[in-house]
């Protein structure tokens, strides 16, 4: 089965057309405010126009409380949630049953953490899938570190790689992990926020390359 991708922090329309047409299955619209790829609901808006049905929208929120994100929902036609905080399963469920909407969680990759038995938590609160990114002490992804993709698990649960992943590495990752689904967002940009079509086909192809394998 061929990897699935995720295309994050797209804030541009020309970079969701730069996406679609290298064959991204996903994009990411980020609404936390703190980070340099975040969009406001008017802008999100706006890049939503321009996304092509079969190709998922994904809205991701850290720390956000359900309301906060069923407003959002009702302006974005947001699909799935990847929630990127510090939510528990319990939170998980609860945004879940607030907005009607799939989600799956995004865990950092500690050194001395149990991984799989955090994805279980999650999978058994209603997952959809749990995404897997490089830990660090105060950001919350986009960071452009990887984690040691010897300790990703292999699962029968979808499982997405994140962190660090670019053209030049993602050949080697896809066929070190085997994920369902890797996420990208500074490893195809020239400034954050600020994708590179070129980058996205480089990136593109090898996901190809490393799925073949």
């Amino acid at each position: 089965m061929r990897t699935r991708v995720k295309i994050c922090g797209i804030t541009r329309v020309e970079d969701i057309h730069a996406a679609v047409e290298a064959g991204a299955d996903a994009i990411g619209l980020v609404f936390y405010a703190p980070s340099p790829r975040a969009v406001n609901v008017e802008q999100a808006k706006l890049l939503a126009e321009h996304i092509p049905p079969y190709i998922s929208i994904v809205g991701l929120f850290v720390n956000a409380d359900a309301e906060e994100i069923a407003q959002v929902l009702q302006q974005v036609p947001v699909d799935v949630l990847q929630l990127h905080g510090d939510e528990t399963p319990e939170q998980c469920q609860q945004i879940a049953q607030r907005t009607g909407r799939r989600w799956y969680k995004a865990l950092q990759v500690k050194p001395a953490s149990d991984m799989v038995a955090e994805i279980t938590s999650y999978q058994q609160s209603g997952a959809s899938a749990v995404l897997l990114d490089a830990w660090h002490p105060e950001l919350k992804g986009g960071t452009g570190l990887q984690f040691d993709w010897s300790k990703f698990p292999q699962t029968d649960f979808p499982l997405i790689l994140a962190g660090g992943l670019h053209a030049d590495n993602i050949q080697q990752a896809i066929t070190v992990t085997q994920p369902y689904a890797v996420d990208v967002s500074g490893g195809v940009e020239s400034a954050k926020g600020i994708k590179n079509q070129q980058l996205i086909q480089r990136f593109m192809q090898g996901v190809q390359g490393g799925s073949a394998k």
